[in-house]
């Protein structure tokens, strides 16, 4: 009581700005009341943390991981903490790496290829007193060398540039964000240590940011999507943002204008894909923040409700919870088909020729959505290749559809046509057609092509106007046409038909036309009176 009452005291004659920072208090709690099953920690989490208590140090898993194992999750990543410095952690392990310069920590890598796994090992850093930090201006990006050789330092708002000062435990602690996500374990003796009641906040399902939630969000304005994040995740289960922790969050939003574009794209990315997109597009409206984070994002979160926007992001969070690889390229693929599509169509309709009219399109949908932060990488090359393939499908015959499945990104293209095909975009046929091919033998694919040839032949006769003929009068009778030895009287008044027949099928009043048969003309006159078939007037006179 005599210890509260003078921190109040100092309090008011210090000023809050000055305030001590309440550590909190350190309690253990053993696995008879946290309840973790060690079985779903990750062994070789468990090796690092074992490696480097036996070096003398401390070590826990720390953050996420021990979250989520109080709620009976697998966690997907491990982190630890220790109080070793990164060159102390590096020098234990074989295949270790420090990275980060604004924060560094230590990659422990095992493992090789696509089966390597990546253990995150920090140092406890210190609380961050901003009062007494030195201030420098402007950002990280603009003040690299106001900030060389400095180890901590915050700009003019609170935003920590550089944070490398180890601490004790408790002020890492304090130095996290979620209560949930400041709890320690220790694989060896099962304990839980807890220093802001976050097992408590667990079991009522609360996600409470430690300290002064504006305060927080100014140290580092990536918790304002971190606080999106978490309550997308965790609102299965029930969680939910405390009020205070949710209520500056709008107010806060103009501090991410300060944060680098990179780091917002990759933010902005694990918002749209680890699991939880369609819940994240649920809170960012529910918290007011639906525009203004990220301009790409604001894109996804209006077209949310489209039919194949919508079923992109459920197919993403299917596949996640599948534990199957996601590519940011085919989600902001079908993010941007809209305009891509829109942009080609326009074209089209100017009468440019297909293709190119396409690659431009794209190039202006780059250019307008998403500029230099990656656009002109790898992604932008994945995303091009993804939307260039789909006029590609429509060609089924020739050499295209085996030059078609060996391409890299064949499996991502037909997934797009998949999409598009499931929201009734184009045929469902066409999506089947290229589903059975790419894993038919040869034999099949050739009866395939036969079938699609078939196909095509139809749709081009039944494309093709049909000419109804319209039959012509029966036009005089010309003396000069008739046979030799027959009078145009005679054959007008018996209404025979021609001598050879030709147009027999034809009555003679019908009115349709009779076929005359041309011959050809012999040159000079050769026997048999030739020079007369060709029907000329002196002929005929001669012959009456």
């Amino acid at each position: 009581m005599i210890k509260k009452f003078i921190d109040k005291l100092l309090a008011k004659t210090t000023g809050a700005g000055s305030r001590k920072p309440r550590f909190g208090k350190r309690e253990e709690v053993p696995a008879a009341v946290h309840g973790i099953n060690p079985e779903l920690v990750d062994r070789r989490a468990v090796e690092v943390v074992q490696t480097l208590q036996q070096a003398g140090f401390e070590a826990y898993i720390v953050g996420g991981a021990v979250r989520d194992l109080l709620l009976g999750l697998r966690p997907k990543d491990f982190d630890v903490a220790t109080n070793a410095t990164p060159e102390q952690v590096k020098g234990l392990f074989r295949r270790a790496f420090i990275i980060g310069k604004r924060f560094r920590i230590v990659h422990v890598v095992h493992g090789r290829g696509r089966e390597h796994e990546v253990i995150e090992v920090s140092t406890f850093r210190a609380y961050m007193d901003n009062a007494a930090a030195e201030q420098v201006s402007g950002n990280e990006k603009t003040s690299k060398h106001q900030l060389a050789g400095m180890q901590h330092a915050v700009d003019a708002s609170g935003r920590v540039l550089r944070d490398n000062v180890w601490g004790p435990q408790d002020e890492d602690a304090t130095r996290r964000d979620f209560t949930v996500n400041a709890m320690y374990y220790d694989p060896a003796s099962q304990v839980v240590v807890d220093y802001h009641k976050g097992i408590q906040d667990a079991r009522k399902k609360v996600l409470r940011m430690i300290g002064d939630p504006a305060t927080r969000y100014r140290e580092d304005p990536v918790r304002i999507i971190r606080a999106v994040r978490f309550a997308a995740k965790l609102s299965g289960l029930g969680f939910a943002l405390e009020p205070k922790t949710a209520a500056p969050l709008v107010q806060s939003q103009a501090l991410l204008a300060d944060v680098p574009q990179s780091r917002m794209f990759d933010e902005m990315l694990k918002l749209l894909q680890t699991g939880h997109a369609i819940a994240t597009i649920e809170q960012l409206r529910k918290l007011g923040l639906a525009k203004g984070i990220y301009p790409l994002l604001d894109v996804a979160v209006e077209r949310a409700d489209t039919p194949f926007v919508k079923a992109a992001l459920a197919d993403t969070d299917r596949r996640v919870q599948e534990g199957k690889p996601v590519a940011p390229s085919f989600l902001l693929a079908c993010v941007l088909w809209a305009d891509v599509r829109e942009g080609w169509e326009a074209r089209l309709a100017r009468r440019e020729h297909p293709f190119p009219a396409l690659q431009e399109a794209i190039d202006e949908v780059f250019d307008r959505r998403i500029g230099d932060v990656s656009g002109r990488g790898k992604l932008a090359a994945d995303m091009r290749e993804i939307w260039v393939m789909q006029p590609r499908f429509e060609k089924r015959v020739g050499s295209t559809p085996f030059g078609m499945v060996l391409q890299p990104r064949f499996r991502a293209g037909f997934d797009f046509l998949r999409l598009r095909a499931d929201v009734g975009e184009i045929n469902e046929a066409l999506a089947e057609w290229w589903q059975d091919f790419q894993a038919a033998d040869d034999e099949r694919r050739e009866d395939l092509m036969d079938q699609a040839k078939e196909e095509q032949r139809s749709r081009q006769k039944a494309q093709q106007p049909v000419v109804k003929r319209v039959p012509r009068a029966t036009p005089a009778a010309d003396p000069r046409r008739l046979p030799r030895g027959e009078d145009s009287t005679a054959d007008a008044g018996s209404g025979a038909g021609p001598a050879d027949g030709d147009d027999a099928e034809f009555p003679a009043d019908s009115g349709a036309p009779k076929k005359r048969r041309r011959r050809r003309r012999k040159p000079g006159g050769g026997a048999g009176g030739s020079g007369g078939e060709g029907g000329d007037a002196p002929g005929v006179a001669a012959d009456a």
